[in-house]
C-alpha cells in the first residue's frame, strides 16, 4: 500500500495538505484514506463533517482510529483514538497478565478510569500505520495518507520503532530464552506460572509488532510529503526538518510552498510580505530542486471547506511542480501572478488545492535501498569511507560518538544508533567531515583485527 506521511512547520496548513493529498488520488480512482492525529476539530472544520468518533463496543483488539466516514467516491477520513485504544490495550494486556497480577496482590484498573499516558499518541499512530498495512485483501486501501504532527515530532516518531527494538534487545536478549525448558519444571514447583515467562512472550508480541511498523517506514512505498509557508523563520527549520529524516532513511517526495501570496500588487503592505515570501521560495529552489520537486499552492483568500467538485487551480492554471529557478522566477512571473486568489475564492474547497498538490506516484512495496554507502579506498590511502547523505544539516550541530560496534549520530535534536557494517567494526575512526549534504566517516583498518595477507 502506498503511504504518505504529511509533515513540515508548525501552522504551515499540513492537514489541508494531507486532505487535498487524499483527494487527489481519489480522483485518480483509488480508494484513500486521510488519517489525522489532530486532537482537536481542525479536520472536521477543513472537511465540512461532523466529529470522526470511534464505535462503541468493539473488541479489544479493534484498530486505532476511529469509523472511517466516506467524503466522496474512493475518499475516508478517520482520526486516531488514542483514548480508546489505550484502555482497550490497557485492559487487555491486564487479562493476559492476570495470574502473575494475582501472585502479586494487585488490583487490575478499570477501564473507566484509565486516561491515556503522554506519549501513548506516537505509539497509536505507528499502530494505525500498521494495521492499515494488514488489512485483508479488497477491505483495505490503495493509498494512506496520514496527517503528521509538526516535523521534529514527525522524526520522533519515525525513530521510536528502531529504538524500541533496540532497548528490547539490550534489556531482553534473545539468548537467554535458552532456558525456556526449566521454566514449565519451576512454574510447577512454585505453583504459579512464572512472570518470566510471560515477560518474554510480551517482547516477543512487540518485538514482532515493531518490526511490522518499521518494514512500513522502510517500505520504498512510504514517503514524506514537507508543508511550509516560505519565510525566512521557516526555512532553518526545513533544513532541520530534511536533517532529521534523512538521519532515519525517510525519503521526501515533494516540498509543498502552501498560501502564497499574489505578486505584483500595488498595495505596499500586501507586495512587501509577498516580496519576502519571493525571496524565500527562491531559496527553497535553490537548497531542493531538482533533487526534491516543489509545489506551489496559492493562497485562496479564505480557509478551504469542504472537498468541493470544481476543478483545481494546478488544472486551471498550471500550477504545480516545478524543477528549477528559471522556470517560475524572472520570466515565469507571468506565471506566478495565477496563483492570486481571485480565482479560486468562489471555490475555496479543497478541490481547488487537489490538482496542484498532486496524487502520489506508484513506489514498490518493498525495503528501500540502504541509503548508507561503504567506499573502498584502501589501496589508494589505506582507508576505508562510510558515506551517510544528511542534507540540511550543520557541521556545529552535528556530533559522532564511536561505542564498540555501533556509531551514535547526533544532530540537534535527533539521535540515532547506528550498527557499522562488518568490515568498518576491524577499523578505527580517523576522522570525518561534512560535504555536500554528505557526512563522510573515515575509518582505517585495525592491524590487530584486519585479516593479514598470506
Amino acid at each position: 500500500m502506498r503511504t504518505v506521511l504529511v509533515t513540515g512547520t508548525g501552522g504551515a496548513g499540513r492537514t489541508t495538505v494531507a486532505a487535498a493529498t487524499a483527494l487527489a488520488a481519489a480522483r485518480e480512482g483509488q480508494r484513500a484514506l486521510l488519517l489525522t492525529a489532530d486532537p482537536d476539530g481542525t479536520p472536521e472544520a477543513l472537511l465540512g463533517i461532523g466529529a470522526l468518533r470511534s464505535a462503541p463496543g468493539r473488541a479489544p483488539d479493534r484498530l486505532p482510529w476511529s469509523v472511517p466516514v466516506e467524503l466522496t467516491p474512493g475518499l475516508w477520513a478517520a482520526r486516531i483514538v488514542t483514548d480508546e485504544w489505550f484502555r482497550a490495550e490497557l485492559t487487555a494486556l491486564q487479562d493476559r497478565g492476570r495470574a502473575a497480577l494475582d501472585m502479586l496482590g494487585a488490583t487490575p484498573l478499570d477501564g473507566e478510569e484509565l486516561t491515556a499516558l503522554p506519549g501513548m499518541e506516537a505509539i497509536a499512530l505507528l499502530r494505525a500505520l500498521r494495521a492499515a498495512q494488514t488489512a485483508p485483501p479488497g477491505t483495505g486501501w490503495d493509498v494512506l495518507v496520514v496527517d503528521m504532527p509538526p516535523a521534529p515530532d514527525t522524526v520522533a516518531i519515525v525513530a521510536l520503532p528502531e529504538q524500541l527494538r533496540r532497548y528490547l534487545r539490550r534489556l531482553l536478549p534473545a539468548e537467554r530464552q535458552a532456558a525456556r525448558a526449566l521454566r514449565p519444571m519451576l512454574a510447577q514447583l512454585a505453583g504459579v506460572p512464572m512472570p518470566a515467562q510471560k515477560l518474554y512472550e510480551t517482547a516477543e508480541r512487540w518485538e514482532r509488532e515493531l518490526a511490522g511498523v518499521q518494514g512500513v517506514i522502510d517500505s520504498e512505498a512510504t514517503t514524506v510529503r514537507l508543508v511550509v509557508e516560505p519565510g525566512p523563520v521557516a526555512d532553518r527549520a526545513l533544513r532541520t526538518a530534511r536533517a532529521g529524516l534523512a538521519l532515519h532513511g525517510c525519503r521526501i517526495e515533494a516540498v509543498i510552498a502552501n498560501r502564497l501570496l499574489p505578486t505584483g500588487t500595488a498595495d505596499p503592505w500586501l507586495a512587501a510580505l509577498s516580496g519576502q515570501q519571493q525571496a524565500a521560495l527562491k531559496e527553497l529552489y535553490e537548497q531542493w530542486a531538482p533533487a526534491v520537486p516543489i509545489r506551489e499552492l496559492p493562497h485562496l483568500g479564505r480557509d478551504p471547506h469542504g472537498v468541493g467538485e470544481t476543478h483545481g487551480v494546478g488544472e486551471t492554471h498550471g500550477v504545480g511542480e516545478t524543477h528549477g529557478v528559471g522556470e517560475t522566477h524572472g520570466a515565469g512571473d507571468a506565471q506566478r501572478e495565477t496563483h492570486g486568489p481571485e480565482s479560486a475564492r468562489a471555490t475555496a474547497g479543497l478541490a481547488a488545492l487537489a490538482g496542484a498538490v498532486g496524487a502520489p506516484g506508484a513506489r514498490p512495496d518493498r525495503p528501500a535501498a540502504d541509503p548508507w554507502s561503504v567506499e573502498d579506498r584502501l589501496a589508494e590511502d589505506g582507508a576505508l569511507l562510510w558515506r551517510l547523505p544528511l542534507p540540511g544539516a550543520d557541521r556545529d550541530a552535528l556530533g559522532l560518538v564511536r561505542r564498540g560496534d555501533e556509531l551514535i549520530v547526533t544532530f540537534g535534536p535527533f539521535h540515532r544508533v547506528l550498527p557499522l557494517p562488518s568490515a568498518l567494526r576491524r577499523c578505527t575512526v580517523s576522522g570525518a567531515g561534512l560535504r555536500d549534504g554528505r557526512l563522510q566517516v573515515r575509518f582505517t583498518p585495525d592491524p590487530d583485527l584486519w585479516p593479514k595477507r598470506l
